[in-house]
């Protein structure tokens, strides 16, 4: 049974829209026309999708069903569209990455000098983005990359997707702290009665069990602005190992070594991008750093 991209559109816009009126108006078509295309799917279909009401429909358990389906399958549809445009084009003038907050700030400068030297006249804007907003934004075109915690994230079949490893979290804390005079045997009932800061974004990736250790935890969404107040001594948090890169980024913090944490936390991060031929070689460049960075500090 062959289905057109008309029908399924125009049956996603009517599930969504819940009205053949709002619909038309998305579709920019005749509510007419909307409704025409709806009564000939299912006629196609020999099953009813809406029931009809006074000024809106309801959709079928059997429209339920299908909804997902068609959803998919215009998505698939418009990456199928973006990809077979991108072969027709040549590089890239600018491209705009996107990461989140938990991304230590020397691994994008790293990932900004690579870039500068394998393509000297590309302008490259760098954003800090939520994973909703970058998933958004490269579906829309308006960003070619992301830099995100997939930590309990399901596969997207329209972004290009690709694992980088796993980046490690360690305590750290001022180095004349509380917190940096105690054994490792007391760190952790002494890291539970402090302030620690906690990344927003960590918590909005449902890593709240794994990352809040303190009652006493205050969220913050901006890594550099956690770093400065643990330099402060206002109190400790989880930051990324790789920071022992950075000597200003790290002057005087100090790792904490907790005998009942055994292991590093493990953030698993990923590149996502657009499927496009343009941005192949760009997507290697940033690989080959980010992939260096984080496996380096988990080694």
């Amino acid at each position: 049974m062959n289905f057109s991209l008309e029908q399924l559109n125009t049956f996603v816009a009517v599930y969504e829209q819940q009205a053949f009126s709002k619909a038309a108006i998305k579709l920019t078509k005749h509510r007419t026309t909307v409704a025409q295309v709806i009564t000939s799917l299912e006629d196609q279909l020999a099953i009813t999708l809406f029931n009809r009401l006074s000024r809106s429909v309801e959709p079928t358990e059997d429209a339920v069903l299908l909804y997902h389906y068609a959803k998919q399958i215009l998505e698939q549809a418009k990456t199928l569209d973006r990809f077979a445009l991108s072969l027709s084009f040549g590089g890239l003038e600018s491209v705009t990455i996107a990461y989140a907050s938990f991304l230590p700030h020397h691994v994008v400068s790293k990932i900004r000098r690579q870039l500068y030297e394998d393509f000297p006249s590309m302008r490259v804007n760098f954003l800090v983005r939520t994973k909703p907003e970058i998933k958004a934004g490269i579906e829309d075109g308006s960003i070619h990359f992301g830099i995100v915690n997939i930590y309990e994230s399901k596969v997207i079949n329209s972004i290009d997707f690709t694992f980088l490893g796993n980046m490690p979290f360690v305590p750290f804390a001022h180095a004349g702290s509380e917190l940096s005079t105690k054994p490792s045997s007391e760190a952790l009932s002494t890291m539970k009665s402090l302030r620690q800061f906690v990344l927003k974004s960590m918590v909005d990736d449902k890593m709240t069990e794994k990352v809040v250790v303190s009652s006493k935890h205050e969220y913050v969404d901006q890594l550099a602005v956690i770093i400065k107040l643990v330099q402060d001594n206002f109190g400790w948090a989880l930051l990324p190992k790789s920071i022992i890169e950075s000597e200003y980024v790290t002057e005087n913090l100090v790792e904490i070594k907790c005998d009942e944490i055994k292991q590093d936390i493990m953030v698993p991060i990923s590149l996502w991008c657009p499927h496009s031929k343009q941005i192949a070689q760009v997507k290697k460049s940033i690989i080959k750093v980010a992939d260096y960075y984080i496996n380096k500090s988990a080694n």
